[in-house]
Order: structure tokens, then C-alpha cells, then sequence
């Protein structure tokens, strides 16, 4: 089939896959609130009647724990003897879209603007979903693949029974090719393949030095007040430079990728002024080396502040951890770091919350020829480039254990500005056609492939 052809039969299918990604933009499928598990429900629903719609006769929806809970959709429809199957990942749950004042639109109510479509999921993950839909309705009765979709619905709330997921539906889920569509571009016009992510860490540290608050006139100077032991910690976590100073983290070279200090102070929104920190390429401080931020802190407000000797302070650190390492090693590290450097003799309590390996994956083989060729055609001859992801996204981790024949394609709809899981979330309209003809090339390509 000539890429001609493929444009026009995606460019067809388009106008009828943009109301179908807004009407799950308007489903509050939000994963992580309780007082929403109908419309996660019903967005499972959703999703699985639009590939019904599409042929999918063997199309259910699942939970790990058999209880409703965290539904996902499993819909498959068989290859044709000797060619492969190939399994389209995303996630139709959602981040909170949090305070309404900061959106420019209603989160849930999908609104174009200057060639973005603007709405909470309008991105990550359900035009993911989008771009599966449109790469097998544009191909119709011609799909000359096996194609296993996958559409989870925790994924926005920790993938917690993916594993089982995986395990349970195994059979129908084992797949020569697995297209996982939960990342992002290197840029409008700049496509890319993700093929590494730093894992993560999260631990909650609390620094007790009174049993009771007291007066701090009375006993300031020899007594040390807990906020102050615990700031006194958190400053040893960095060197000078904004190095993380954990001694026995795993760092190492990232790809030979450009990334201007110009682009980048834009897109990270940091102030006028204020000096970027650390050493290294810029990639390599983003995707290839550790990182430590303090993202959340127990302390009193200034406001209304009474003059007390606080007792204990606690802050939430999250430390990503560089492909190469593991979690393991990069929690142990920092633990020890902490009890080493807890000043004057303060109690420490350490608590673990998330420990995630990083990922790296091998992207050499047959399917990844076939991806990079179809990124160049949809892309109009700019090739893909394979880059890291500084976050983390641990579910593809099981896809690779659960999977290891499976080749993992890595892919995305997002680009530098979309702002996923923040306010005015957004999806570039030009960059999501080209996703969808990329993703139709690519199952063309890989029809070519023998399983």
C-alpha cells in the first residue's frame, strides 16, 4: 500500500476519531478519586464498545481482582497464519484536573484553541486510544496483522494490579510486538522513540528533636528546634553545583542529543534569572544522571507562626534513579546518606513509599526498522531519534518482564508543551495526525515481519 494512499485513508478517518477522543475527554474517568469509579467504569466502557465497533468480536473488559475495580479493556482480533501480532498499549484513566480557576477552559469540556485540543486525558493518555482507533479503522478489512489492544485503567494511580494483569491474561495478551503509546516527541515536527527512563524512589523523612513544642525565647540556643535539624539534612543532599551528593549513585552518558538552555529554560518554566544546576550535558542531567527534588514539607505556616521550638518537621523526597542502577541500591544509598548526616544526634525515621527500577531497552531489531521507517514517512522525512524520559513509567518494566520476546516500542502523542497532569493539558492536532499515520505505517510495515 503506497503512503499516498495511507494519508488520504487517515486523513479520512480523522474527523470522526477527534469526536471520538472528545467524548472520552468528557468522561472524569479520574482513577485516583473514589467518588469517580463510575466514570472510570464507564469509560472502560466506552472504549471497548469503539473497538467493537471496529471489529473487535473478542472485546471484554477485565479487572485484576474480578471486582470491577480498575477496569481495563482487552479487545483482539487474530493475525492472518504467518504474520505477527502486535499489542497497542494506553490508559484510559486520568490525572485530577485539580483546581478549575487555573484551567483557560473547563478540563472536561474538550475546546481548540490556536491548533490544540485543550481537556484533561485529551493527551495523556486518551489520544493514545485515539491513535490506536484511527491506525486500525484507516486500515479496515487491509490490517494485515494481529492486533491485541491493551487499554488500562490504573494507570494514573500507580498501575497497582497490572502485574496480575499481565499474568492472568497472559496467553492473550503475548504479543512479537508490543506499541506502547504513554510518551512523547522530542518535539512539534521532531519524532521520537523513548528508550530509556530513570526509575524512582519516594521517601518520607521526619526529624524529631523535642517530645513537646516549647517556648522559643526560653529555650532557643541550646536547644535545637526539629525544622532546623531537618533543613540542616536536606542541604547535604546537594553539592555546591546542585549535584545530588549521595555517595554511590549510578550516573552515566546520554545520547548525542542538543538541548538548548534557551529551549529548555522555556519549556520548564523556571524564573527570569535563577542559574540552572548541576554538571553535564543537559540530556544527561535529565535522563542519564540521578535527581533529587523535596516535594512536599510538614512544617508550621508562616502565617500565624507562634514563637515555639517546632518538635519534629517531615519532607517528602523524590529521588529518580539513572538507568544503569536500581532502585534497591539507590534506596539504600540514601538511607544511609540520611543517618549519616542527621545533625546533633536528632531522631530519624526513614519511610519507604515507591522504589522503581529504572528502564532501558535494547531498540535494535526488525521492529524497530519498521517503526523508524514509518516515523520518517508520517514525519516527511525528519528520522526519529531515540531519547531518554527523565520521569518515570513503571509499568513498561513489566511489559519487558512479563514479555522478554516482545520487542517494546516505546512511543507518544505528547510533545514539550502538552503540560500532562497539569492545568490546560493539551494535544497538538498537526503532531497527533502524524501519530496516527506513523502508527498505520508502522502495522503495515510490520505485517512484512513474519512472526
Amino acid at each position: 500500500m503506497q503512503i499516498a494512499e495511507l494519508r488520504e485513508r487517515v486523513a479520512a478517518v480523522l474527523p470522526q476519531i477527534r469526536r471520538d477522543l472528545e467524548d472520552l475527554v468528557r468522561i472524569e474517568s479520574v482513577s485516583t478519586d473514589p467518588a469517580r469509579a463510575a466514570e472510570v467504569r464507564r469509560s472502560a466502557e466506552a472504549v471497548a464498545e469503539l473497538f467493537r465497533a471496529e471489529g473487535f468480536a473478542d472485546t471484554r473488559i477485565v479487572s485484576a481482582r474480578g471486582d470491577g475495580s480498575a477496569p481495563a479493556v482487552i479487545a483482539r482480533k487474530l493475525a492472518p497464519k504467518g504474520r505477527p501480532t502486535v499489542l497497542l498499549y494506553a490508559h484510559h484513566d486520568v490525572q485530577p484536573e485539580n483546581d478549575h480557576e487555573e484551567w483557560d477552559s473547563p478540563p472536561f469540556e474538550p475546546t481548540e484553541r490556536a491548533g490544540r485540543l485543550y481537556g484533561r486525558g485529551a493527551a495523556d493518555d486518551k489520544a493514545g486510544i485515539a491513535a490506536h482507533l484511527a491506525a486500525v479503522r484507516a486500515l479496515g478489512e487491509d490490517l494485515g496483522v494481529g492486533v491485541t489492544v491493551f487499554i488500562e485503567g490504573e494507570e494514573e494511580a500507580g498501575s497497582e494490579s497490572l502485574p496480575d494483569l499481565l499474568r492472568e491474561h497472559a496467553d492473550i495478551l503475548r504479543s512479537d510486538v508490543i506499541v506502547i503509546a504513554d510518551s512523547a516527541n522530542w518535539d512539534v515536527g521532531a519524532p521520537a522513540l523513548t528508550t530509556s527512563l530513570r526509575g524512582l524512589v519516594r521517601v518520607d523523612v521526619t526529624v524529631r528533636t523535642l517530645t513537646h513544642g516549647v517556648h522559643s525565647g526560653m529555650w532557643g540556643g541550646p536547644v535545637p528546634d526539629a525544622l532546623m535539624a531537618l533543613v540542616r539534612l536536606l542541604a547535604t543532599l546537594y553539592d555546591e553545583r546542585g549535584n545530588v551528593a549521595v555517595d554511590g549513585l549510578h550516573g552515566g552518558p546520554a545520547a548525542d542529543v542538543e538541548y538548548p538552555i534557551d529551549r529548555l529554560r522555556a519549556e520548564s518554566g523556571i524564573a527570569p534569572g535563577v542559574e540552572l544546576i548541576g554538571d553535564g550535558s543537559v540530556v544527561e542531567r535529565l535522563w542519564t544522571k540521578p535527581s533529587l527534588s523535596i516535594i512536599g514539607l510538614d512544617a508550621p505556616k508562616v502565617e500565624g507562626a507562634s514563637a515555639t521550638l517546632v518538635p519534629s518537621a517531615s519532607a517528602k523526597l523524590s529521588l529518580r534513579v539513572a538507568p544503569g542502577d536500581t532502585a534497591a541500591n539507590a534506596l539504600d544509598r540514601l538511607r544511609a546518606h540520611l543517618q549519616a548526616h542527621v545533625p546533633w544526634s536528632a531522631e530519624l525515621t526513614v519511610t519507604t513509599l515507591d522504589a522503581i527500577d529504572p528502564t532501558r531497552i535494547e531498540a535494535t531489531g526488525p521492529a524497530f526498522d519498521a517503526a523508524r521507517r514509518a516515523f520518517a514517512e508520517a514525519w516527511d522525512g525528519t528520522e526519529p531519534i531515540d531519547i531518554g524520559v527523565g520521569g518515570s513509567i513503571p509499568f513498561i518494566a513489566q511489559f519487558l518482564h512479563s514479555f522478554p520476546e516482545a520487542s517494546v516500542l516505546v512511543t507518544g502523542v505528547e510533545d514539550p508543551d502538552t503540560r500532562a497532569h497539569g492545568a490546560n493539558e493539551g494535544l497538538h492536532l498537526a503532531e497527533f495526525e502524524r501519530v496516527c499515520l506513523a502508527e498505520t505505517l508502522l502495522l503495515v510495515n510490520l505485517a512484512d515481519l513474519r512472526s
